[in-house]
Formats: structure tokens, sequence, C-alpha cells
């Protein structure tokens, strides 16, 4: 489902005299529908920065990243959009949403954004919101307003609501309760159960060895770190 061949990618720091920073050579990965992938590796090695390529924040230096029949690397702008609609979900650190906008539309926006009538989004909004500990109280508020802990919940319900064949997480049981980690590692499991194909970073290695069916050292792929 994720097939990454051969991935280089270098950073060029324009205010210091253009100088170039390599930071992944020749990275390779194949992840299979099912199967749950962590990458791991020193701190600076890549981790962050390969799952931003993989998402099209990045672009590659060379090398190909296919995500079903898209090759990131080359798409074009309309491609990574429907991707991202369609097939490839990212759960980040950090909650990016619009003021305003309440906690249940934030949930319930990437099933309506794929055509899921409103009534049956909002509903499964609710199930994930109820699911995650977050109080009925704050659905109707913007989750900008949030605690940390709060606003990493509604992140994973929002990349949870809609069915990815892909996924990617980054620290999704960071700094959260027992009772709400248990719950994300259930919804993980439930995912790849589905046919989901996931790679993830998690320093939670607990929750790596529990989830996780490898893992990738990408140090092994990083100018000065790579043996």
């Amino acid at each position: 489902m994720i097939s990454i061949e051969n991935v280089s990618k270098s950073f060029v720091l324009h205010n210091q005299g253009a100088a170039e920073i390599p930071v992944m050579r020749g990275a390779s990965l194949n992840v299979a529908a099912s199967e749950c992938v962590a990458l791991v590796g020193a701190s600076g090695a890549g981790k962050s920065t390969l799952m931003r390529m993989i998402y099209g924040n990045y672009l590659t230096a060379s090398g190909r990243i296919m995500v079903g029949e898209v090759d990131v690397a080359i798409a074009a702008p309309r491609d990574i959009i429907r991707l991202r609609r369609e097939t490839l979900g990212y759960v980040s650190q950090f909650l990016r949403v619009v003021p305003r906008v309440s906690t249940l539309d934030v949930v319930a926006e990437p099933l309506l954004a794929t055509g899921t009538k409103r009534d049956v989004a909002l509903h499964q909004a609710e199930i994930l919101l109820t699911r995650l500990n977050i109080p009925e109280r704050l659905w109707q508020l913007s989750p900008t307003t949030f605690s940390g802990g709060e606003q990493q919940r509604v992140n994973i319900a929002r990349g949870f609501a809609f069915p990815y064949p892909a996924l990617l997480l980054d620290e999704p049981t960071a700094s959260l309760d027992p009772t709400n980690r248990a719950t994300v590692l259930s919804m993980i499991g439930e995912a790849k159960a589905r046919g989901t194909a996931i790679i993830g970073i998690f320093h939670d290695h607990a929750a790596r060895d529990e989830i996780c069916d490898r893992q990738f050292d990408v140090t092994r792929f990083t100018p000065g770190l790579a043996a």
C-alpha cells in the first residue's frame, strides 16, 4: 500500500550561503495493508522528515513514494489533495483547525469531505469523541480552547473518522492517561484489522512493541549517522 524507493532529501539554507544539508539518502520501505511499521532512530535522524515526504509536505530530492497508485514525489497538487481526502490520513502531534469551528464539525470534516451525509458524519464524530472521553459539554466549542490532552484526543478522533487505506501517526499516545492510551491502541488495532497500512513514530516504547509489526531504523539512511 505504501512503497518508498531510494528516497533522498536535503535542505538548502538560503540564509546561510545556500548551504545544503543532506538529511536522508537512499531510504526504501514497503508497508502492506494491515501492517503497522514504527519509524525509529536517533533524534534528528529524519523520522518526521520521512513522514512529511510521504504526506507530500516536503518534496523528495530523488526516489519514489507510492501511496496506492499515486507517486507523491511527482504528483500534482490536486492529486495530493485527493490522496489526503480519500486515501492517506495523518494524525500529527498538534491540532491545527480554523478557530470558532465546533469540535463536532472538526472531527466530522473528513467524512463530510468524502460525501458522507451530515447527520451520519456527526453521529460518527459523537461516537469517537465519546470513546476518547471528550465531554459532551465541549462538543459545540472550538477545540482551540481545550487543554493539550483534549486537543490531542480531538486530533486522533479526526484522524480516525474516515477509514483511510493508509495512515501516518506522529506520537499518537504521547501524554495520554492510561485509559485513553488503551483506547487509542485499540483504535489502531481496529484500523489494522480493516486493512489500513500504518507508519508511525512512537516514543512510547511499550505502545510501539504492542501495536507495531516491525521497526524501520531511519538512522541507516541518515548521512553522518549511518553505520
